[in-house]
């Protein structure tokens, strides 16, 4: 499936805080949650190492990146979820 010509990270963001979501209200199992965010950091991985990726556009997924890795290492330190 072709990726569009728009790049939009709204739909990884949201990803991202529907798990944090779920792990903070316990919907959802850690185990899961580490899947989750480790798909969601590769797929961020493999559009930061575009190199036809505008700047700009590039800033927002890195950005993107920051929150996945801060939400995984919560979940790698058996940390309780803020509430």
């Amino acid at each position: 499936m072709p990726l569009p010509d728009q790049h939009d990270p709204e739909h990884l963001e949201a990803a991202l805080a529907h798990v944090d979501h779920a792990l903070r209200h316990g919907n959802i199992a850690r185990g899961a949650a580490r899947g989750l965010v480790y798909s969601i950091m590769e797929t961020l991985g493999v559009l930061v190492g575009d190199p036809a990726l505008p700047d700009q556009v590039r800033a927002g997924y890195e950005g993107l990146q920051e929150t996945a890795r801060e939400l995984r290492a919560r979940l790698e330190s058996h940390e309780p979820p803020a509430r």
